[in-house]
């Protein structure tokens, strides 16, 4: 998301908000990263947690421990990435699992021996579910290359097993690969056709590979089978979209699928957005490496039309929610302005790329500010006096998504993005920020990915970059 152009707000207001004092409990994980939420509270085996209005769980197995400190949590991201799925509780039950679990993870880690053992017995369920755990756990933890080869070593065995089917195809669409995620989608409904896990996969599939009226006749499908708060917000979000654009026009170039309403878009103004767009495309290429797979969806709207769709806060310039969405209201050619949205948006998809849709927000806006480019330009000597006075948002805090911010919070929350971004650029360069985002790709946390490139934690990282800020900005 980028954050829409307004006029200068006085970053002091930041000093007078009511977050000192505030107190929230947080989560430390086995594996390093941390999550800050309102509330938690242990249920059985598993301890579930609140962050604003949303509820979730996470198994005690993954938690190292519990502490009430910290500041009040944001809502997790749900813009610039497509890393929104559903929380699966498949059908079908895969055999013991308890029993396999406690074979295949020891110590917090999948043991290949194990798997190896278990698939020497023959047993083609046995093996099939022995990797399915495997690529559940690792999946879970964030390790996605991982995942992905236990996923499809499960289906070696049980190719027609819907619940392999459906977390193999979330794992597609959350990495990036929604055309390759379809096929394995439909399987799944076919191998379990009462199962609303497997349209509500299905219906994701075909909503990321621009298949919006089919995820509509998915998703109604799941929620006549179960009802489900969560696909009714992706059915009404698919809806809104179906109604706004079923007249739009389609355009498609090498590296992207556009969607623009032909009698707000001249055939010149289409022009100058694909070739602007493809240019960014080769930059970001370059800058970054990995471009994403399919084809990128990219939908031109009027002012209005945006926010019908996409519910953004006023302050949104532009949305990428797997889709990159821009509103064009007032033009009739690519300005200077506009041309930067478009690469800011279109960097998300490189980011989410990747880091396999697990970059912190604070991360991936810092990213794409600073390929535009932009720069802080006056908030610098704001942001120096905020770090200074210790009144800036911490970056943990800023790990989840800015959509619930208030203007004022969201460029401040923009602000230190950049600053953060440069000050790791300036000082150790481009390839540590790929580095980082590499890791992240791999199961690390933020911390530790920090850590194994520029060797800092967030305090220390929040400490170097207040200097960074004094030294360049003043105070």
């Amino acid at each position: 998301m980028r954050l829409r152009v307004i006029t200068l707000i006085i970053l002091f207001i930041w000093l007078v908000l009511s977050l000192a004092g505030a107190r929230a409990d947080t989560i430390h994980l086995k594996n390093g990263r941390t999550i800050v939420a309102d509330h938690v509270r242990e249920n059985g085996n598993h301890y579930e947690y609140d962050i604003g209005d949303d509820s979730y769980a996470i198994p005690k197995s993954s938690v190292d421990h519990v502490d009430a400190s910290g500041l009040p949590a944001q809502s997790p991201s749900n813009a610039a990435k497509v890393a929104d799925l559903p929380t699966f509780t498949p059908a079908d039950n895969l055999g013991n699992e308890g029993d396999l679990f406690a074979k295949i993870v020891k110590e917090d880690k999948v043991d290949p021996d194990v798997l190896s053992s278990i698939e020497s017995k023959g047993n083609a369920e046995l093996s099939a579910t022995a990797g399915f755990i495997a690529g559940k756990f690792e999946f879970e933890h964030g390790n996605i290359a991982q995942a992905r080869q236990y996923f499809e070593n499960a289906l070696r065995f049980q190719p027609e097993n819907s619940t392999i089917l459906i977390y193999y195809s979330a794992l597609l669409v959350r990495t990036g690969n929604a055309a390759e995620a379809l096929p394995y989608a439909q399987r799944a409904v076919r191998s379990a056709p009462s199962s609303p896990d497997g349209y509500t996969m299905l219906g994701y599939a075909q909503f990321a590979s621009d298949r919006t009226k089919d995820a509509v006749i998915s998703w109604k499908k799941s929620l006549e089978l179960r009802p489900d708060a969560t696909v009714q917000q992706f059915l009404a979000k698919a809806q809104r979209e179906d109604a706004v654009e079923s007249d739009f026009s389609q355009h498609e170039s090498s590296h992207f699928v556009l969607h623009y309403e032909g009698k707000q878009v001249s055939d010149s103004f289409r022009s100058q957005i694909v070739a602007a767009l493809e240019s960014d495309y080769d930059d970001l290429a370059r800058d970054l490496g990995n471009p994403p797979r399919d084809n990128i969806l990219v939908t031109i709207y009027t002012e209005q039309a945006f926010f019908d769709v996409t519910h953004a806060p006023t302050w949104s310039g532009a949305l990428n929610d797997g889709k990159l969405r821009i509103p064009v209201s007032g033009l009739s050619s690519v300005s200077p302005e506009l041309a930067r949205v478009l690469k800011h948006e279109l960097a998300h998809s490189f980011i989410n790329q990747l880091s396999a849709g697990r970059c912190p927000h604070w991360l991936n806006e810092g990213i794409a500010q600073f390929l535009e480019p932009k720069s802080l330009g006056g908030d610098g000597h704001q942001l120096a006096v905020l770090f200074k006075a210790q009144h800036n948002i911490p970056l943990n805090v800023l790990e989840g998504s800015f959509m619930n911010f208030s203007g004022v919070e969201a460029y401040v929350a923009y602000a230190e993005s950049l600053a953060a971004v440069a000050y790791i650029n300036d000082s150790y360069g481009m390839s540590d920020v790929q580095r980082i985002l590499q890791l992240l790709s791999q199961g690390s946390s933020t911390e530790a990915a920090m850590r194994a490139t520029i060797h800092s934690d967030y305090g220390q990282f929040e400490s170097d970059l207040a200097k960074y800020l004094a030294d360049r900005y003043g105070t």
